[in-house]
């Protein structure tokens, strides 16, 4: 991989290209964990334990890949403390909680719509209840 220098130009992102790697980035904060990961953070540092008892339905299979994936790309970060047992902390990095706030316009429009959506999605998948 060429390193680039400060006199050449990075082209902005076009997920339209195929070889774009904003794709990645997309696929990756698309995902509907790290969705819901991302918010349990946001107040802060949380161990992998405390996420699971607030993130209802996740398996530690699927945390532990979301979390990674969010490390990968420079979303969280995850601080490991030199104790015994070892003790593990997960938390949004100043990238993350930017993200974060460019999601928040989805989390209104999801709240305002949520009543049109709710029915939506119960006329879709009637055998599952939508809470």
């Amino acid at each position: 991989m060429e390193k680039v220098t400060a006199k050449q130009s990075i082209p902005g992102p076009n997920p339209l290209h195929a070889a774009c790697p904003s794709r990645h980035l997309i696929d990756v904060i698309g995902d509907k964990w790290a969705l819901i990961v991302m918010p349990a953070l946001k107040d802060g540092p949380r161990r992998n334990g405390e996420l699971m008892r607030a993130i209802g339905g996740i398996s530690q299979k699927m945390l532990t890949q979301t979390l990674r994936r969010l490390e990968e790309t420079g979303i969280v970060e995850r601080t490991v403390f030199d104790t015994v047992p070892p003790h593990v902390e997960y938390e949004l990095t100043p990238l993350g909680r930017a993200l974060g706030e460019a999601l928040k316009p989805l989390d209104r429009w999801m709240a305002d719509n949520w009543p049109a959506l709710h029915a939506r999605l119960c006329e879709a998948s009637p055998s599952k209840p939508v809470d």
